[in-house]
């Protein structure tokens, strides 16, 4: 059977006070309306459409390439949000399953997307409704079952869903909620968007009147009522934007550590959703590991490191260190206190240390900058080691220039490098030089002022 996916997008989000739309705000690096269209992939739709509001470009540019995208061009409700998708290319013709879930909800997860397809199929429903049990159900569409006033426990065939606004005070005590996730069978849903009325307290086109709609066919609607009312949790606020973090937080870790990282205080790491952990990497606390960041066998991320977009290999040590699009090949270290910056590529066992700074840049295998130094646009052999407080000097007001040292060079404290220069292999430089031009393999250069002594002249100063 086909299945496809419907994305509600196009809310206001007025309780963020934002000029951001409301689903474009981030957990973890990835924007809220992503992540449901993530779990749809995770659960096998390949045909999705996220509804926006016309003005919404931002959105549809964020879900371009994997998603499509329908215009609600006035917003009149769910329901009417529903039809702008049902007459897009992609689903007018559509027969099989449609998933309906909403961009502000980052939790659900691919395992409960897949029971509401499974449950469609395998009862041939109409529409299967993802349902949960709140203590306090004030403000949420209640589920009303062909037993709810007869059963103390009901558990029939769905009837209709009321919204708060609409229920009386008998369904305003029922206790199971609609969570806004549905599956529909296509053309039962296409018949049903057709015939919804705006007949109600908001004067919108609700969805959920679809439900009433279908039994009128004589239609199946079954209530799937799922265990993890996490799954359903919106975000409309930014307090409520921090809980949902903190669950996919949690979410996360607890899936690395299970998986066989060690994590001490496992609620004062960040990861990301696309972040690759293997074996026996140790996170120590304050670490936000978001992108594609990838951390090999063994490997010591932290404290207080922050990396993105990063590769790190097996081995490393990785302290109070932020790195953007960086690698470090197997046994390198990094900081304490270091910035690796995009382009930055520490090979085996190399090293960057304090307060060190490196910038699209090879630092070979072995090779050292121990500390107070940046290093920008160079090629850096093996075995190099570079002291204290050197930098290249590779930028000159208008163009980035290159500098090279070769292996083994000694590269004395306090050096200037003015690129584009190059240093030979096995070269020592003189501390407190200034390098403007080549240097030869295995030469010693030494660019300084003539130190010049005045004996007696502070007392002579002082008069």
């Amino acid at each position: 059977m086909r299945e496809a996916a419907i994305v509600l997008a196009a809310g206001a989000g007025t309780r963020m006070k934002s000029k951001k739309p409301k689903v474009l705000h981030e957990i973890l690096g990835r924007p809220l309306v992503m992540w449901p269209i993530a779990a749809l992939a995770e659960a096998g739709v390949d045909e999705v459409t996220v509804v926006t509001g016309p003005d919404d470009a931002a959105i549809q540019e964020a879900v371009s390439g994997t998603a499509g995208v329908a215009i609600q061009q006035e917003k009149l409700g769910t329901g009417d949000a529903a039809k702008a998708a049902m007459a897009t290319e992609a689903l007018k013709g559509f027969e099989g399953s449609v998933v309906v879930v909403y961009g502000d909800c980052p939790l659900i997860t691919a395992d409960t997307i897949r029971s509401l397809l499974d449950a469609r199929a395998r009862e041939d429903a109409g529409c299967v409704v993802l349902t949960f049990r709140a203590e306090d159900p004030f403000g949420y569409g209640r589920i009303v079952r062909e037993d709810s006033f007869t059963e103390a426990s009901p558990s029939g065939e769905v009837v209709a869903i009321v919204e708060q606004k609409d229920a009386d005070e008998a369904h305003a005590a029922i206790t199971e909620c609609n969570s806004g996730f549905y599956c529909f069978d296509a053309a039962a849903l296409r018949d049903a968007l057709a015939r919804i009325t705006n007949d109600n307290a908001q004067g919108e086109y609700y969805l959920t009147d679809a439900i009433a709609l279908l039994r009128e066919d004589g239609r199946k609607v079954v209530a799937l009522e799922t265990a993890c009312v996490e799954d359903c949790f919106g975000v409309n606020s930014r307090v409520q934007l921090a809980e949902a973090a903190r669950i996919m937080q949690q979410r996360i870790n607890r899936a690395h550590m299970e998986a066989g990282v060690t994590m001490l205080a496992p609620e004062l790491v960040w990861i990301g959703p696309d972040v690759t952990l293997a074996r026996d990497v140790e996170i120590l606390q304050n670490v936000t590991l978001m992108g594609s960041t990838r951390i090999g066998e063994d490997s010591l991320i932290g404290p207080d490191s922050r990396l993105t977009d990063t590769v790190v290999g097996a081995g490393c040590t990785v302290d109070e260190t932020v790195a953007v699009e960086a690698q470090l090949d197997d046994g390198a270290t990094a900081g304490p206190r270091a910035y690796l910056r995009p382009g930055a590529h520490l090979c085996a066992g190399a090293k960057a240390g304090t307060h060190v700074e490196i910038k699209k840049s090879i630092i070979g295998a072995g090779s050292k900058v121990p500390h107070l130094s940046y290093i920008g646009d160079a090629m850096v052999g093996t075995g190099v080691n570079i002291g204290a407080g050197s930098i290249t000097c590779n930028y000159d007001g208008a163009m980035k220039h290159a500098t090279t040292i070769g292996d083994g060079a000694f590269i004395g404290s306090d050096t200037m490098m003015v690129a584009p220069v190059a240093i030979g292999r096995d070269v020592t430089v003189g501390a407190g030089s200034v390098i403007t031009k080549d240097v030869p393999d295995e030469a010693l250069a030494v660019a300084r002022a003539r130190e010049s002594i005045y004996e007696g002249w502070t007392p002579r100063h002082r008069k």
